[in-house]
């Protein structure tokens, strides 16, 4: 899964530090969901699309698509 959350924070002018500090996790945590290293629960999914004022579908790309 693709994520665009350094986009969006570099877009704010935040450091992953800053971001951390805001969504009350660690900057590694930042830093591993930024280099598709983690997926973040769903609760952190949703502070993260909510900070940003978008949907967890524009935040996450997810190019997973279902078979019959």
């Amino acid at each position: 899964m693709k994520n665009r959350l350094k986009e969006y924070r570099e877009g704010r002018g935040w450091s992953q530090g800053e971001l951390a500090r805001r969504l009350g996790v660690s900057r590694q945590t930042i830093n591993a969901v930024e280099t598709d290293k983690y997926d973040p629960s769903l609760p952190l999914a949703l502070r993260m699309a909510k900070l940003f004022a978008v949907s967890v579908p524009e935040l996450f790309i997810d190019d997973w698509e279902p078979t019959e």
